[in-house]
């Protein structure tokens, strides 16, 4: 290996990988790329997986572009592929990079304006795939009946003073507050 020309970066579908790590690795950072496409397509190949990316040569690097572009030239099987019977083409693809984002929010705006069932469940952000939804997801919006009514007291440790009041604010407290005196005096005097 000493004797190959070491890379620090190699670039594979527009993606900077860096030298040092190991190629199955490597590759798994390609989005659209896991474990198993990286460990298949290196078999393929004939590429010692437990390489480092930085000794990979130029045509080596080609050619795994090449077969992670159009797998179908490899024989691999329609399963393998993260994208079955597109909804435009019809046909078996996988997908790399950006189109998975974009593709798989074309899809859920497509289920939203037919008004499928799994379309109102993404309009309203609830679980699609028939989960069950009593105990779990319950993070998002308010669900049920919410709790009020009454406000709790605030307590505090310390007593607070009430500052007298002045001027005008002074003279209608003082006769708002002295008929209730009154009131609450006179039938105590009644009594006795």
């Amino acid at each position: 290996m000493s004797s190959q020309e070491y890379n620090h970066i190699i670039r594979i579908v527009g993606n900077d990988i860096p030298g040092e790590k190991k190629i199955v690795i490597g590759l798994t950072q390609i989005k659209g790329i896991g474990y198993n496409f990286a460990t298949a397509i290196l078999d393929t190949l004939k590429i010692n997986p437990d390489s480092n990316v930085g000794y990979l040569t130029e045509s080596e690097a080609q050619a795994i572009e090449k077969l992670i572009t159009d797998p179908s030239s490899a024989n691999f099987p329609s399963w393998f592929l993260n994208r079955r019977k597109d909804v435009e083409t019809g046909k078996d693809i996988h997908l790399l990079t950006s189109d998975v984002d974009f593709t798989l929010r074309n899809d859920i705006e497509r289920e939203r304006i037919v008004n499928s069932w799994r379309g109102y469940r993404h309009i309203f952000g609830l679980k699609v795939r028939g989960q069950r939804t009593r105990c779990t997801g319950r993070k998002g919006g308010a669900v049920g009946v919410a709790k009020g009514g009454k406000i709790s007291p605030v307590k505090s440790s310390a007593p607070q003073a009430v500052a007298a009041p002045t001027g005008e604010a002074a003279s209608t407290t003082e006769k708002t507050t002295a008929p209730t005196t009154e009131k609450t005096t006179a039938p105590a005097e009644k009594k006795e």
